[in-house]
């Protein structure tokens, strides 16, 4: 049994999240700790909600509230999403707790005693109106670039162009719009990230079986221009982890915090803490986890995210892990996914454009969701929602070929023999064609799983759907029953106990569908299937059965089409 940690990025607490953040980090990090568990693997799968920094103020004070107040009701919010689409979590943290504000403290301790912190004077825009500086994120102008009206001081959302605030035209305030803007100067501890390049370098070079979109953001940064720059860690804001060398006050850094993207990372580590604290359980109890002084050497620990998001993971955090002189787990494989496109265009958070975590839920169960998403997952090129293929794959994937399946079986079963498995003879030259074809493609299917290759292995799991379905349609039991009952007999109790290894291996997919279709099949049985054989005689004659509900509804026209029309516009 192997031990394996797993962590998705952290989403923003700006809001609801759209099916692009999804399917780009917590998803699939969700499928494998899924699969890894079955397997009979000890895993840890942490989330957590990334709290601080300019998005959190600016949500917060849009919706006129306390940040600390706002950042609460939004953690719950997104912990009953994830909940909704079952995402299973082990804990689903928040980056504001106590126990990430102690090791964001202690990191930026132990890095200044490393040498690995200068202080920079810098000038900055400051807001009279406001009293404050004003991070880049704080300024909105025109784009010098692409003439977009509301451009922030990072970044054209419009033309993604890298912006810094003064290049914009016309700049304001994003808090109160006032235009009475002054540069000042101010100080800022930033983290040398340049004199970790060639160690960086190094351990990238050593990850051989990294995705290539993985590797190659990453040597990007470390080589292209000038290459792996210094970053500042601290901000002028008044939310966030107060910046101190551990326990120790950091003079002149008054006031100060530490940016959101070096403490957002930490959380990892503070949510295993977390976890700790909630379960009654010591420190040893997560720091088995993330110290490889105290048992986290046979850890496996593997990430999953968006490819924006690549860079902080491949070399800002680990920089701050290594630069620590501690010796804390580094991450072992980091699993990217380029974008989620909608119908046409992007999916956008700030301008509402697509379909949103909430509203999926409102229409249909997380299953029809989570198999689109999974089995179209954006991992060698950007793929693309459209309102037509989700029907299409919903309709021919789960209803035609599962669901349809599962009610041929049971319906016929019940008229037949009953709500029990039947007894019978032999099964025939088909069933074996049948078993020799499963036990290729779940090994194949296991393979990719273990490889996480999620569009292979999604493909091998409906492959192996079809399978059963096409057995069914050359052995034709209805027809076989009206001269030989003992053979349809047997052949129904196969494919009962088919029903049952279908919801064993598609149950990292779809979950809930699995439970219902164990729940019918009246057994807690989840053995993963080892020889195909045997695994199809786990249900004996006489056990009893209920025939299910439709497994799978389909998609009508009218309904996608009214879907369509529905979010074709912008979210309120």
């Amino acid at each position: 049994m192997a031990r394996i940690l797993i962590t998705s990025a952290i989403p923003y607490i700006n809001g609801i999240k759209h099916l692009g953040n999804l399917v780009g980090s917590q998803l699939p990090a969700d499928l494998f700790a899924r699969y890894f568990r079955a397997r009979g693997h000890e895993v840890m799968f942490l989330c957590a909600t990334d709290e601080h920094g300019t998005p959190a103020e600016l949500a917060a004070a849009k919706a006129g509230k306390p940040v600390a107040e706002y950042c609460a009701e939004m953690w719950a919010v997104q912990k009953d999403l994830s909940d909704g689409f079952r995402l299973s979590f082990d804990h689903f943290g928040r980056s504001s707790s106590p126990q990430n504000h102690a090791l964001t403290q202690h990191f930026a301790g132990r890095l200044a005693e490393a040498g690995l912190i200068r202080e920079v004077s810098e000038r900055q825009v400051y807001s009279n109106a406001d009293g404050r500086f004003l991070p880049d994120r704080y300024i909105e102008g025109t784009c010098p670039n692409c003439g977009y009206e509301r451009a922030r001081g990072d970044q054209c959302e419009n033309c993604t162009k890298q912006l810094d605030p003064t290049d914009l035209i016309n700049p304001r305030s994003a808090i109160s719009g006032s235009t009475d803007l002054e540069v000042r100067e101010t100080k800022h501890l930033y983290l040398r990230q340049s004199a970790m390049k060639d160690k960086l370098d190094a351990w990238i070079d050593s990850k051989k079986d990294w995705p290539v979109l993985t590797t190659s953001i990453a040597k990007k940064w470390l080589h292209d221009g000038d290459g792996l720059q210094d970053r500042g860690i601290t901000r002028d804001l008044d939310w966030g982890v107060p910046v101190k060398k551990g326990d120790e006050d950091w003079p002149g850094m008054e006031g100060k915090v530490f940016y959101v993207w070096f403490d957002a990372p930490i959380e990892y580590i503070a949510c295993a803490a977390e976890w700790a604290e909630a379960h009654g359980k010591d420190d040893a109890a997560w720091r088995r986890w993330w110290r490889t002084d105290e048992g986290a050497e046979d850890v496996r620990y593997i990430q999953f995210m968006g490819k924006d998001n690549v860079p902080f993971h491949t070399l800002s955090f680990p920089a701050t892990i290594m630069g620590s002189g501690e010796p804390w787990k580094l991450v072992d494989y980091i699993k990217s996914f380029n974008y989620l496109n909608y119908d046409g265009g992007q999916f956008s958070t700030s301008q509402g454009r697509g379909v949103f975590m909430d509203q999926a839920l409102s229409i249909l169960p997380a299953d029809y969701w989570r198999w689109w998403l999974l089995s179209h997952a954006p991992e060698n090129s950007d793929s693309e929602f459209t309102w037509e293929n989700f029907q299409t794959s919903v309709n021919k994937d789960l209803a035609d070929v599962l669901g349809n399946f599962v009610s041929r079986v049971t319906k016929f079963c019940r008229s037949k023999f009953g709500e029990a498995v039947p007894e019978g003879g032999e099964t025939g030259e088909r069933a074996e064609a049948l078993i020799n074809e499963l036990e290729t493609r779940v090994r194949a299917y296991e393979g990719h799983m273990e490889a996480m290759e999620v569009r292979k292995a999604a493909a091998e799991l409906r492959a192996i759907w079809a399978a059963g379905n096409e057995y069914l349609q050359s052995a034709a039991p209805w027809t076989v029953f009206k001269e030989d009952p003992d053979k349809a007999a047997a052949q129904i109790r196969l494919a009962l106990n088919l029903i049952r290894v279908y919801a064993v291996l598609s149950a990292p997919f779809i979950p809930d569908a699995s439970a219902k279709l164990m729940a019918a099949m009246n057994t807690d049985d989840w053995t993963w299937p080892g020889p195909v054989a045997e695994a199809l005689q786990i249900l004996p004659s006489g056990h009893a059965f209920t025939v299910p509900e439709v497994t799978f509804k389909k998609i009508a026209d009218e309904e996608r089409e009214e879907w369509a029309k529905r979010f074709a516009g912008t979210r309120d």
